[in-house]
């Protein structure tokens, strides 16, 4: 295992705490006043491809295929630095998880470029859904010859088993807000189900973008045993219904994956064997694709960008994605000494708000490729809140004067202090993830500046999600939504409906008018009417800060052009969520030069 360069770190540090001082005033100009479509997490697919004999899935040529011409056969490697948690759909919330989801998990529906959802070759559904005059009634027909991995036919009881148990509280599903507004789901035949919602859900025909479960095998488990299940953890034991099956998963090594011989689609893939290889860092990544072990990454660390574009094999894509980064605090006094928490006071999370050089994070570390935030509203998407969002200039001195309004005082070792607690906090973040080291050590020197102790902690990706993220015990995060969805509704995240682990509030964070904003939000489909809601929203959720928003960015893709191929209808789509596998199924390899 490499550690990262301690120099380096110190260097960036330097830049952005010292140098942008001058400009403090002025370091937030870039405020979130344009739109672009909230996606994220994680699909993608359109109509277009290749025209090819897709009846096998061995390459049999003997001489050097045409690369303008799709082939048969070959393999896929794809470097990450996170070990997966699980593939069960069920409870997919991370982004490793979910990459390995689209190889193997068909969605029932599928978004193209636009963010439209539509039925595609590879998707479950037959035809796009059908709506009730009324807009509270989705009629779904499958595929008739879709099937599972084990030769089960997908069915209406997939669909009915899926949804019913997201809903249920029980199951600790973290897809609850998708799903909770359903009032009934009923199996008409084998391939077509109605469902019914209670009320009018704007976001509802994003929800049917997903993967199902398999009611055939998970039928008689506990709802309350579901997440520990070994399916979606343990290849032996998983059913899937995509393109490729799960062959192998050597935990923090590497998973690996087949073309399924037997997969329904009329559109087969192309590529016969996928590995999915983990590494300990980002750098130790990045070495691996400079030498040819890897074919394909979705995220680049900025340091590395012009070395890799350098490489006259490699292929590059870099453009905002459906994603942003937050720091997050914790309002749970359980995870604090003598249970008092630290960000209890407004005043104090708009202090520590404003001692953050989020400007000189984005020109020093993303390289000004990413766009500050104020709220969770991507810039460029209909729902930009622009100026009806607080926007938080960087000024250290302006920020040590609202701590002390809100009753923080100097100790004696330098350190603030307040009903005899110290003002010191662990900042949780994922191993390996250079971006976030940066940032998280920025962060600890820009609240040292303002008296505030910051102990920056690295977690190995896949148990810190399982033991920290998703039971809520931390005391803050330096962590990223990828965003599933083009609408902006974010009531899962900061609704307190939606307490962890039966959502994704896993701050514990109460907002009684967000509460209610959220509903009124996906309670009407008239986007202006939804666009004025979600400016209330923003001026409330950025005075309030269970986040300090910190900004969108984009995580640039590589490859190896001489060996990976697709066709312009089928290149990745860093505007949607997992679009770095935009078509997957369509593209080919050749052997490298």
């Amino acid at each position: 295992m490499r550690k990262r360069n301690r120099v380096t770190t110190v260097l960036t540090i330097l830049a952005i705490t010292g140098s942008l001082l001058a400009a403090c005033s002025n370091n937030n100009s870039s405020t979130n006043n344009s739109a672009a479509a909230n996606n994220g997490g994680k699909n993608t697919t359109t109509n277009e491809t290749p025209a090819t004999n897709n009846s096998t899935n061995t390459n049999t040529n003997t001489s050097t295929p045409d690369p303008n011409a799709p082939v048969d056969g070959g393999s896929l490697t794809v470097g990450t630095f996170s070990d997966i948690v699980s593939i069960n759909p069920l409870y997919i919330q991370d982004t490793s998880s979910g990459d390995v989801s689209t190889f193997v998990n068909a969605n029932l529906f599928d978004m193209d470029r636009q963010g439209n959802v539509t039925a595609e070759p590879w998707s479950l559904a037959a035809e796009a859904p059908t709506v009730s005059a009324d807009g509270l009634t989705y009629t779904v027909k499958l595929k008739p010859e879709a099937k599972w991995s084990d030769g089960q036919p997908v069915s209406a009881d997939d669909i009915k088993f899926t949804f019913d148990t997201v809903k249920n509280p029980e199951s600790g599903s973290p897809g609850i807000s998708a799903f909770d507004k359903v009032e009934s789901v009923t199996k008409v035949d084998d391939k077509t189900v109605t469902i019914k919602l209670k009320q009018i859900y704007a976001p509802f025909q994003y929800s049917l973008v997903s993967s199902l479960a398999p009611y055939h095998v998970l039928k008689d488990v506990a709802l309350k045993d579901l997440a520990k299940d070994p399916f979606g953890s343990d290849p032996t034991k998983t059913v899937t219904n995509g393109p490729w099956k799960w062959t192998k998963w050597e935990r923090g090594q590497y998973l690996t994956f087949e073309a399924d011989p037997n997969y329904w689609g009329s559109q087969k893939p192309h590529i016969q064997t996928l590995t999915y290889k983990i590494y300990a860092d980002q750098n130790t990544e990045m070495q691996a694709l400079l030498k040819g072990d890897i074919d394909f990454t979705s995220a680049v660390p900025l340091p590395t960008l012009d070395t890799v574009k350098g490489k006259d094999n490699m292929g590059v894509i870099l453009a905002p994605g459906p994603q942003y980064e937050y720091l997050e605090f914790n309002f749970d006094g359980a995870n604090f000494p003598g249970k008092y928490d630290l960000f209890q006071g407004q005043k104090t999370r708009q202090a520590i708000a404003t001692a953050l050089n989020r400007q000189g994070m984005v020109d020093n570390i993303l390289k000004g490729t990413g766009t500050l935030m104020n709220a969770p509203f991507l810039p460029n998407s209909w729902a930009a809140p622009g100026d009806a969002a607080v926007n938080y200039a960087y000024d250290a001195e302006k920020a040590k004067t609202m701590l002390a309004e809100d009753g923080w005082k100097p100790g004696k070792d330098g350190i603030l202090e307040k009903d005899g607690h110290r003002f010191s906090f662990e900042l949780q973040y994922n191993a390996g993830n250079s971006r976030r080291e940066q940032v998280a050590a920025v962060i600890q020197q820009n609240l040292k500046d303002v008296g505030i102790e910051v102990t920056p902690k690295a977690i190995d990706f896949a148990s810190w999600i399982d033991q920290n993220v998703t039971p809520g015990k931390f005391q803050a995060l330096l962590l990223a939504w990828v965003l599933n969805t083009p609408d902006p509704d974010a009531e899962s995240t900061f609704s307190s409906k939606y307490f962890t682990p039966a959502g994704q509030n896993n701050g514990w964070y109460k907002n009684t008018k967000l509460d209610d904003l959220w509903v009124k939000g996906y309670s009407t489909v008239d986007q202006n009417e939804r666009k004025s809601i979600y400016q209330e929203v923003a001026k409330e959720i950025s005075t309030d800060l269970p986040y300090v928003f910190l900004y969108q960015y984009g995580s640039p893709m590589a490859f190896d052009k001489n060996k990976v191929h697709f066709s312009d209808t089928d290149k990745p789509e860093s505007s949607l969520s997992y679009g770095y596998f935009f078509h997957l199924i369509n593209w080919w390899v050749t052997p490298a030069n």
